[in-house]
Order: structure tokens, then C-alpha cells, then sequence
């Protein structure tokens, strides 16, 4: 982060907008916790900050608190309109309690700036993420339960035109993210297993249908998505004792609402998540009426797409982050990729012992 950018974030948080300044606050963009991987103690509590604190750092976002609010630098090639039709649906009334709703910046009902070279900036309040230390109380029903009301909202009474949800796309960057670190070193120097686990990546990729790579629109785009959801997406506002709340707006938008429970039915099918974490997981979702499974029956026909592509994109960011350096790869990401070898091997399981993908 370019010191002028963190100047600049840093004035924004603790500016008190246009209309003096912000109610005590829901919640900010998601912390910097391992965003394709099961929850892990890893993730950031922030303590209350006098002075800016920068969050997150990362090339898709940037994000510093100031008290009670916290400024982000959008990805650099974050579509303006895009951007700004997602800030208005947070702040639409119909999201109240499930959408963390973004602070005004410019009007009553701007919530976005531009710098000179084109990058977004958004401001929210500050709220308080996941307990790292105590994975247990990690409120996985709550997330349930937030996605099924999300499913549930009407998008045709929403501020349009609503974009599409960015998930599909978003693994299609992780492949491109792979092929970049792979191209970028020299051959020699990136060992043979790698190799070996990026191929795997790769046939695993191309065996998914082009919906689920994000080459053509999905055969089923009516509900309201989050697009990324992982429990580093959930926080509390107010920040202390207040409801739990979904962050992160950037691939919000119309699909497939199966993409929402994918990563977690992913991490269940490698071995990742418990059963009985996926059973509550589940049930809390029947339970508030989520439309994306059959209320009765096998989900895995709805889930097999979305859960086969977020096993994927996982897999291909370990790659990535394992040749270039930035993190070696572990007992999650080696379950993720062996699922890809398992995937092209044997096309109907995905997982060891179950669940079989029909």
C-alpha cells in the first residue's frame, strides 16, 4: 500500500461525511483472514484503535480503521457502476440486518469516491470479526440463517440494475492467479510437486462445465448472492454484543444461490469441516427458508457445480501462494488439491469415503 493511499484511507475513516458524524456503527470490510480456507485461529481481532490501523492489505482491497469506522480502497479494477449499484443495495432497507449497510460519502445516498486514477473508496463502521481463539462459538447457523434471508430478498425491488454475482469469475482469477506465478519463475526453481498440483488444478478446472469457470452466464441467475461467502465475511455490530452482519459487497449480485453454501459444502466434502458442523450448517438454513436446496432429499445435485469449482479455486490460491513464496502448502491446502486429483481420476467422487457426487 502506497503510502498516499493510507493517508488517503485514513483522512476518509475518520471523516464524519456529509451528514456530521456516524451513528455508532455496524461493521467494516472483512478483516485479513484466510478467505479460501476452512475458519482457523488466524483471523484479526481489532481492538478499539485511537489511530489509523490498517486491516487489511492485499491487491483486492485495502481497508484502515479510525475508531469507529474503517475506510477501503476497492480492487484497482473494481467496475465504478458495478461497485456503486452493490452500495445501494446494502443501504436498501430490504437488507437491513443482513448486509452491513455502507456509511454516505458524498450525499445521503453516495457511497463511493473515486482517487485521481480511478480506484473506489467506500466507508463503513466498524464492527467486530470472528473470534480467532475460540472456534467452536464460530457462528456458522448465523451465517446460515443471514444467507437464506439474502436468497429470500425480491431482487426485482431492489435499486437496479442489479450485476451479476462475481463468484464463477472470481475462481477464473485464481486460475489466472496460478498461471501467472507459475509463468512468472523460473522453471527450475518451482519444485516438481508443485508442478504436479497445479496440473491437477488445472484438469480439475477444465473438467467443470463453462458456467462455473465464468465463460457463460449460469443456467440458474434469479437470487440475490453474496459471492464469497467464508466466516471472514460475518461481523458484529454494534461490535460489542450486536447481531452478526455480512460484509463485503464486492461480488454481490444475481446467480446461483448454491454458490453461497459451496465453499462450506466443499470443506465438508474434503474433510475440512466437520459433519456435524455441515448438519447445523444446513439445518439452520432449511430452517430460515434458504430456497437454494430442496428442503427434503440429496443436496449435493444442487451443491456438486459450485462445490467441484470453490475445491478449485481453493486449491489453485494454495498453488499460487506455495510457488511464489507467500505461504507453504498445509494440511488444508494438500486436502483441496488431492480432491482435484481425485476429481479428474475419478469424476463422480470428490471426496475419500463420501460424499459421491451424483
Amino acid at each position: 500500500m502506497t503510502t498516499p493511499l493510507a493517508d488517503r484511507l485514513a483522512a476518509l475513516a475518520a471523516s464524519s461525511g456529509p451528514d456530521g458524524p456516524a451513528d455508532p456503527p455496524p461493521a467494516p470490510p472483512a478483516p485479513e483472514t484466510p478467505v479460501d480456507r476452512p475458519w482457523t485461529p488466524a483471523g484479526h481481532a481489532h481492538p478499539p484503535a485511537d489511530h489509523p490501523q490498517v486491516l487489511a492489505d492485499r491487491p483486492d482491497g485495502t481497508v484502515v480503521r479510525s475508531g469507529r469506522t474503517v475506510a477501503k480502497a476497492h480492487a484497482p479494477d473494481a467496475d465504478p457502476q458495478d461497485l456503486a449499484a452493490r452500495l445501494r443495495i446494502a443501504a436498501h432497507p430490504l437488507l437491513h440486518g443482513i448486509l452491513l449497510p455502507p456509511l454516505p460519502l458524498t450525499a445521503p445516498d453516495g457511497f463511493l469516491l473515486l482517487t485521481d486514477d480511478g480506484r473506489a473508496l467506500t466507508r463503513w463502521p466498524y464492527g467486530s470479526p470472528v473470534a480467532p481463539d475460540d472456534p467452536d462459538a464460530a457462528p456458522w447457523e448465523d451465517a446460515a440463517r443471514l444467507l437464506a434471508r439474502l436468497h429470500r430478498v425480491d431482487p426485482r425491488q431492489l435499486p437496479g440494475p442489479v450485476p451479476p454475482m462475481c463468484g464463477p469469475a472470481k475462481a477464473a482469477r485464481a486460475l489466472t492467479r496460478l498461471r501467472g506465478a507459475l509463468e512468472n519463475g523460473p522453471a527450475e526453481a518451482v519444485p516438481r510437486i508443485l508442478r504436479a498440483a497445479a496440473t491437477a488444478v488445472e484438469r480439475a478446472w477444465y473438467g467443470l462445465p463453462p458456467w462455473a469457470r465464468g465463460e457463460v452466464p449460469p443456467p440458474r441467475a434469479a437470487s440475490l448472492c453474496h459471492g464469497d461467502l467464508h466466516l471472514g465475511q460475518l461481523v458484529r455490530h454494534p461490535a460489542t454484543g450486536g447481531r452478526w452482519l455480512l460484509i463485503d459487497i464486492d461480488d454481490l449480485g444475481l446467480g446461483d444461490a448454491a454458490w453461497d453454501l459451496a465453499r462450506p459444502a466443499a470443506w465438508f466434502a474434503t474433510g475440512l469441516l466437520a459433519p456435524d458442523i455441515w448438519t447445523r450448517f444446513l439445518t439452520a438454513y432449511h430452517a430460515a427458508g434458504g430456497p437454494a436446496l430442496p428442503p427434503h432429499g440429496d443436496p449435493w445435485p444442487e451443491l456438486e457445480v459450485p462445490a467441484r469449482a470453490l475445491t478449485v479455486q481453493t486449491a489453485a490460491l494454495a498453488v499460487a501462494k506455495a510457488v511464489t513464496g507467500e505461504r507453504a502448502l498445509d494440511e488444508a491446502a494438500t486436502a483441496v488439491i488431492d480432491a482435484c486429483s481425485r476429481m479428474v481420476s475419478l469424476p463422480q467422487q470428490l471426496a475419500p469415503g463420501g460424499p459421491v457426487v451424483r
